[in-house]
């Protein structure tokens, strides 16, 4: 559905992104993370057709971005940033407007603006002025337009900012669930909630992108060794750690917990023998289970000035 080959945009001498190239596919919910300033908006906004790139191709639904920019918008339901509410207009007014700018008319209108109204949870307020509306609930009107003319492809940037923790989870139902008949492009700072939301992460930093992946094996490649944990029941943290240091290497005894961080490397799982060890002990084993890195642990990692050296020094060595 969305297909992106060597996409570059300049702002005078300064290159926003450099040769941008992914794909997501119907039914995919991709996560899009970066730091402020990576070039997420400016990529965005070409595959939007708000503006027309310098270099390379782009293409949502099988029409290109700049040579079919009207079959593109048509195909498209974006949600930015910073919504742009007509405040003069009430809640139902607005998202009217909106489906008649996508060409639909008379009784289907109608029924799609209810139906979508519903969706978002502003079907109580339909009839209240935009200007008189909260953040949170300006946000999901919001969405009520990049909703109401049924498109294959939602691109969202930021949807849950200014949302309660009640609204975050309802809009994160809604988006999880569009998501299984369209393809969505997700920006957000919120960390957790690409692990919850997406199949895929892109990771942009300084116009490049540096991993594409899902997040578990992401994390996996990057933390380069095995990481566990293990609780025992009737036995001394630190007695347990110092019997698991012949075998792997302790990180930290949690005496607290009666738990255990270990790591091992990937090639040579230590959790058999650590197993093994604890029960030949006598002692109760409660909980062993592997710890992955975070997303905030993962975005950190990838968005180095150290790792983006090494990236920079790879791609050099395949270029010779």
């Amino acid at each position: 559905m969305i297909q992106v080959e060597g996409l570059t945009k300049y702002y005078g001498n300064y290159r926003a992104i450099d040769s941008l190239s992914f794909h997501a596919d119907a039914g995919e919910i991709v996560g899009f993370l970066g730091p402020n300033g990576a070039g997420k908006t400016t990529t965005m906004r070409i595959l939007t057709g708000y503006m027309p790139p310098s270099e390379g191709k782009a293409t949502i639904a099988g029409f290109d971005v700049l040579e079919e920019s009207l079959e593109v918008r048509r195909h498209i339901g974006y949600l930015p940033e910073t919504v742009p509410l007509y405040k003069e207009m009430s809640v139902w007014q607005y998202v009217d407007y909106m489906a008649a700018l996508h060409g639909m008319t008379g009784r289907e209108r109608g029924d799609r603006v209810e139906e979508v109204l519903d969706k978002v949870g502003m079907t109580e307020r339909a009839a209240s002025m935009i200007d008189s509306l909260s953040k949170g609930m300006r946000q999901r009107v919001g969405l009520a337009q990049a909703l109401v003319h049924r498109p294959k492809v939602l691109i969202l940037d930021e949807p849950t900012i200014g949302l309660d923790p009640r609204q975050v989870r309802e809009v994160r139902e809604l988006i999880r669930e569009v998501g299984k008949e369209r393809t969505v492009l997700l920006s957000t700072h919120i960390l957790s909630e690409v692990s919850q939301l997406c199949s895929r992460i892109l990771v942009i930093n300084q116009g490049h992108i540096v991993a594409e992946d899902d997040p578990e094996t992401l994390g996996s490649r990057l933390q380069g060794q095995q990481r566990f944990y293990v609780r025992v029941g009737n036995a001394d943290p630190e007695v347990v750690a110092q019997t698991i240091r012949g075998l792997a290497n302790v990180v930290e005894a949690y005496p607290a917990e009666r738990g255990v961080e270990v790591t091992s490397a990937k090639e040579k799982d230590a959790r058999p023998i650590v197993s093994q060890t604890i029960v030949g002990q006598g002692w109760d084993l409660l909980e062993l289970k592997p710890l992955g890195m975070s997303m905030e642990d993962i975005f950190m990692e990838l968005t180095t000035e150290d790792y983006i050296a090494e990236m920079e020094g790879e791609m050099e060595e395949e270029e010779e």
